[in-house]
């Protein structure tokens, strides 16, 4: 059976070398296929668990735009299973909707459905629903349960529930399950409360720090798992953005192929003086793109999109500096449902969105060798001082084939985002009867 479908629960399952995970764990788990499939809408998952503590559980996660979301999913799968819904419990790693978009409400389904209980890892932060799933389920006589904010007895059997699970043990209020669940989500609650893409800025260097040799040469500086992997994190994007630099030096596609994908990401070029070739390979199949450009080119923007169907472009004012203005650019991307924006560009365009402050997080892929001078990883004038700096944390250092894997955030950006998400990660507890 598929991950939408029913699975046995882990208990059935025979003998096993290692204790299985919780239901809250399932559900983050199975909400990961939901990358590079349901953009824009937030990847979800959802467990099932009927009251007989021995029957299979159901479980889904959010489809594709416009279709199902992780609820009714794992509805579907448990009817499709004959599983007594009377009773049933259901984890999900965000509140369900309470609106009526593309799709009727999840939270009028679960109602409908008779599940007594909802455990909830965060609730949503569009202002569309914003607690009113919760509220709308509570009022209805079901029991919700929001982490962060559990009742002691639910605290107690959460975390008996998921005493083996990697990123739930130990956390009685399963706030390290939300934060997982945000984790997933960062471009989703980004776009929700900063209104803008969650920025992840994506090079290849050497040990030294080059991205390229003098001449530009840059293919390829890491072997073929680290170009790959980073078509992974293409894939969770739902724009790439590059500069005219970058295309105009290395003609890339910036499309995800070498990992499967459900649809391709947006494809966004900076180009202020719009002077693309339509014979760019970034303009061509499959996917849309969209070039950013100054104010005062209609006409060589009719002329291209004429020959490039697949073509928008956008004029946006200049910055003090007589650039496109990068802000605005973000600010619209995130209209156009942009969660996550997967950066693939040169030393000048990095150095921009850094000195604008405009960057989340940098994936940084390092080759064990030494290119001597050449072009760094980003355009920056001569610091004065130490402390003038940018300030990073690292997240995660991994090695990927013979290269190494660096993630690291803006200091404090992550917590910024947490602080201004204190509602949703530590929600005010359930009102009594």
């Amino acid at each position: 059976m598929s991950a939408e479908q029913t699975g046995a629960h882990p208990g059935q399952t025979g003998s096993t070398s290692q204790p299985p995970p919780g239901p809250a764990q399932v559900a983050l788990d199975i909400a990961h296929a939901a990358i590079g499939l349901s953009d824009p809408n937030p990847r979800v998952g959802c467990v099932i668990t009927a009251a007989d503590p021995a029957a299979a559980w159901a479980r889904g996660h959010t489809q594709q735009a416009g279709g199902p979301h992780a609820e009714v999913m794992a509805l579907r799968a448990a009817r499709e299973a004959g599983l007594n819904l009377q009773g049933a419990t259901a984890w999900v790693t965000l509140e369900p909707c309470a609106h009526h978009g593309r799709t009727p409400p999840c939270c009028d389904a679960l109602i409908e459905a008779g599940v007594a209980r909802v455990v909830v890892a965060l609730r949503d932060p569009n202002p569309l629903v914003a607690g009113q799933g919760v509220a709308r389920m509570r009022a209805a006589g079901l029991e919700v349960q929001v982490a962060g904010a559990f009742t002691p007895a639910f605290a107690q059997e959460f975390q008996a529930l998921h005493a083996q699970s990697l990123t739930t043990s130990n956390d009685a209020q399963g706030q390290a399950w939300a934060r997982g669940a945000l984790e997933l989500n960062i471009g989703f609650f980004s776009r929700m409360v900063r209104q803008r893409p969650w920025v992840r800025l994506k090079i290849a260097a050497s040990l030294d720090g080059q991205t390229a040799l003098a001449n530009g040469a840059s293919q390829w500086i890491t072997a073929e798992p680290a170009r790959t992997d980073g078509h992974a994190w293409r894939r969770r994007a739902g724009a790439v953005l590059t500069g005219m630099g970058t295309v105009r030096d290395d003609d890339p596609r910036l499309d995800v192929r070498l990992v499967p994908t459900a649809h391709q990401p947006l494809r966004v070029v900076v180009d202020s003086r719009l002077e693309i070739s339509a014979q760019a390979r970034i303009l061509q199949p499959p996917g849309p793109v969209l070039v950013y450009t100054g104010t005062g080119r209609a006409a060589e923007a009719s002329l291209l999109r004429e020959r490039c169907p697949n073509l928008q472009v956008v004029e946006v004012l200049a910055d003090e500096r007589g650039k496109t203005d990068l802000a605005t650019v973000l600010a619209d991307l995130a209209t156009r449902g942009v969660n996550e924006l997967h950066v693939e560009a040169g030393h000048q365009l990095n150095g921009s969105l850094l000195k604008a402050g405009l960057v989340d997080e940098l994936l940084v892929y390092l080759a064990p060798r030494m290119l001597g001078p050449g072009r760094g990883m980003a355009a920056f004038s001569p610091l004065e001082r130490l402390a003038d700096g940018l300030s990073l944390e690292f997240i995660e250092c991994t090695p990927v084939g013979p290269d190494l894997r660096i993630r690291a955030r803006l200091l404090g950006r992550a917590h910024l985002l947490e602080e201004r998400l204190g509602h949703v990660l530590a929600p005010p507890p359930p009102t009594m009867a």
